[in-house]
This record gives structure tokens, C-alpha cells and sequence, in this order.
């Protein structure tokens, strides 16, 4: 076996490694995509569908560890080849991770779709979504292009998911406080809301592991966050509501 035979079979592993990774990014962006059609519409039929459909991911996330495996023992790569095959491993995770997050959204919509629950909000749950999956979009290009712009990009991108989801975390104690026939169907939405910010983060960490797939080193300036839900307390008056009503 000839040195140009062994190299090229070396760039054919690492290409089937990063196809994978492709291929297990294209089923999550479907997944989220359908998730955020089912909560759209209130289809619980559409959302048991996306629940069923997270295996497929888990089943790609197992031949990319499998594959990165075997490209570590038999072909020892160096630098940029060696952190390649790392961080595919990593960012299979971190997809793993999105496409449960979408899964527990799915489970979420199915349960208040069949109990008729409250649904305000979900416009705005939508379009925080709707952020994510391009979000995610835009970091496989720069994976697929070895695109650092592009990853920087998508690091800056998630301070505005972070912002969109304590509008939603107000807004929706507001309705809770409105009526407490509300609650119920308001902390699923919490809880959706809190996913999607969580996908947003994954995507972020995928975005930082392509910089250093690429360059050899990690961002130096800390990515935004701007998520302060964990932090917020509110009373009646905070949140709008009438002081004098409960002395009417």
C-alpha cells in the first residue's frame, strides 16, 4: 500500500466523519423545525411525530463516535486533522443535546394541545425558535465551509435569544397572575421557552468549537449572555398588575 493510497484513505474518513456531522445537523434543524410547526399550530399528532423522531438522532450521534474511534486509533492525526476529529465528537454531543432539548419541547406541546391548555405567548415562543434554528443553520455552513466569520456570527446571535427569553419569562408570569386558570399552561410554556434558550447555547458552544477546530484556539473574548431569568423576582407591581384589585 502506497503513501498517496494511505492519504487518501485518511481524507475519506475524515469526510465521512464530517458528512455525519452534516447529515445528524440536517435531522436536528428538521426536528426543531417540526417541534416549532406543532407548537404553531397546536398539532399534537405533529409533535408525537418529533417525539418518535429523536432516535434517529441518537443513532447518528452513535456512528459519529463511532467513526471519529476509529479514525483516532487507526490514523493518529496531528493539528487541525486531530482537532477535527475531536470536535466532532463534541459538537455530535452538543447536537444530541438540541435535539433533546426538542424533544422535551415536543412532549410539552402534546401535553398542553390534549389538555386544551393556555397557549398565549406562542407567537413569540415561535419566533425565538424560528432564531435557533437559523442559529443552527449558519453554524453547520461554517463548519461545512470552515467559516470562523460565520461562527463568530452566530456567537454574537445568541445574546438575542437570551433577550427573547426574558421577555417571555415576564410575559408569561404576567398571565399567570392574570388568572390562575393560566398556570398550568404557562409553566409548560416557561419550560419550552427554556429549552429553545438552552439550544440557543449549544449552538453558541458548537459555533466557539469551530474557531478552534480552524485556528487552533479558542475565542478570547468571553460570548454575550444575556439571559437574566435565573435572577428575576417580581411582585404585582412589577409585573403590571393592579394593586387596588384585590380590594375591590
Amino acid at each position: 500500500m502506497n503513501t498517496d493510497h494511505i492519504l487518501r484513505s485518511f481524507d475519506k474518513a475524515l469526510n465521512k466523519n464530517e458528512n455525519l456531522i452534516l447529515e445528524m445537523g440536517g435531522l436536528v434543524e428538521q426536528q426543531l423545525k417540526e417541534a416549532t410547526r406543532a407548537l404553531k399550530k397546536e398539532d399534537a399528532k405533529l409533535s408525537k411525530k418529533v417525539l418518535l423522531s429523536h432516535n434517529n438522532i441518537r443513532e447518528m450521534e452513535a456512528k459519529i463516535n463511532a467513526s471519529a474511534i476509529q479514525v483516532l486509533a487507526l490514523r493518529q492525526p496531528v493539528a487541525m486533522d486531530l482537532r477535527n476529529v475531536i470536535m466532532s465528537l463534541r459538537i455530535a454531543g452538543h447536537l444530541e443535546r438540541i435535539g433533546q432539548y426538542t424533544k422535551n419541547m415536543a412532549r410539552r406541546t402534546h401535553t398542553i394541545t390534549k389538555a386544551d391548555a393556555f397557549t398565549g405567548s406562542i407567537s413569540t415562543l415561535v419566533r425565538m425558535s424560528e432564531l435557533v434554528q437559523d442559529m443552527i443553520k449558519s453554524v453547520l455552513d461554517a463548519y461545512n465551509t470552515l467559516d470562523t466569520s460565520i461562527a463568530e456570527e452566530v456567537r454574537g446571535r445568541d445574546e438575542d435569544v437570551d433577550h427573547m427569553h426574558n421577555t417571555l419569562f415576564r410575559e408569561l408570569l404576567t398571565y399567570m397572575m392574570e388568572d390562575p386558570k393560566n398556570i398550568s399552561g404557562a409553566m409548560h410554556l416557561l419550560f419550552i421557552a427554556k429549552n429553545i434558550e438552552r439550544m440557543g447555547d449549544h449552538t453558541t458552544e458548537i459555533a466557539q468549537e469551530v474557531i478552534f477546530m480552524v485556528t487552533g484556539e479558542w475565542p478570547v473574548e468571553k460570548r454575550p449572555k444575556g439571559d437574566k431569568t435565573s435572577r428575576m423576582i417580581f411582585g404585582p407591581e412589577d409585573l403590571g398588575a393592579d394593586s387596588d384589585q384585590s380590594g375591590s
